[in-house]
């Protein structure tokens, strides 16, 4: 059963509050899961029952993407503002520097965390950031379309499109190399989530200008790419690996740009080793 917190963060217009829905399962070190844009914590269920019998896992809605509220008015959505809600969100529950993980833009801001030394490890899995301007470009305008495409099909026609493994490709095949495994109600889930998602014109806005350009030395890093990433093509993870040198570079075979649900076993081991 899903959570959620009300706690306080500081914004330039002074102490505000935000609220976050989350999903906590199991025992062991703590380890925050941080999804994608247009996303929800759910992008990471297919892992989450390997991953909690060995860790305590907080799965988290990002302000402004699945049911979490948005940033309250004047709070940007940039990465020094949304990871500092993280480090309040992580010191509203007690956790003091989790193991964090993140895909694309989770991943993105899991890497941030990790710069600012409120992590113990840092797992990236196709993270933003690495682009050249041309494949940045190319992304947002291919997330934009699917913004588009989520809020232009009704909803019986999205359920009826969850139905069948082609109409689950249509729905969900950017992010998957194998959206067929997706369940219906899955594909019909996140697509009500990208369509509905109150932060993804924020998010992107404050994107367009983002590179990731700092070393993060002293913590063990692991940056995971899917060999059939569509969205942010693999080798970004070449120049993540030269910003970042004493990072573990892993191909994930047969994975997209949303491994998790591509290949659950072998994610689910990358995260457990790359927080041990």
């Amino acid at each position: 059963m899903a959570r959620e917190i009300t706690f306080s963060i500081e914004t330039a217009h002074g102490s505000r509050e935000l609220t976050v829905n989350y999903e906590r399962r199991g025992s062991g070190e703590p380890l925050l899961l941080l999804h994608g844009i247009g996303h929800h914590w759910q992008a990471w269920e297919p892992v989450l029952g390997i991953i909690a019998a060995e860790r305590d896992v907080i799965a988290v809605d990002l302000p402004g993407f699945g049911i979490s509220p948005a940033l309250p008015d004047g709070v940007p959505y940039d990465l020094s503002s949304v990871s500092a809600a993280l480090g309040s969100f992580c010191a509203a529950l007690g956790i003091d520097r989790p193991h964090v993980a993140g895909n694309s833009l989770g991943g993105l801001l899991a890497l941030e965390l990790g710069r600012e030394k409120l992590v113990r490890s840092v797992t990236a899995l196709s993270p933003a950031g690495f682009w050249s301007e041309a494949e940045r470009r190319y992304a947002f305008a291919t997330l934009r379309a699917m913004r588009l495409g989520a809020q232009s099909l009704p909803l019986p026609l999205i359920e009826r499109l969850s139905r069948t493994a082609a109409g689950r490709t249509a729905l969900t095949g950017t992010i998957y190399a194998r959206p067929g495994r997706r369940s219906p109600e899955a594909a019909v889930a996140e697509t009500i989530g990208l369509r509905d998602a109150t932060g993804f014109h924020q998010t992107l806005a404050a994107g367009r200008s983002v590179l990731f350009t700092d070393d993060i030395p002293d913590l063990p890093v692991t940056i995971g790419w899917g060999t059939r990433d569509r969205l942010l093509v693999r080798r970004q993870g070449i120049r993540a690996k030269h910003v970042i040198p004493g990072a573990r570079l892993i191909r994930l075979p047969g994975c997209g740009h949303v491994p998790m649900n591509d290949d659950p076993a072998l994610v689910a081991r990358v995260l457990l080793d790359a927080s041990s």
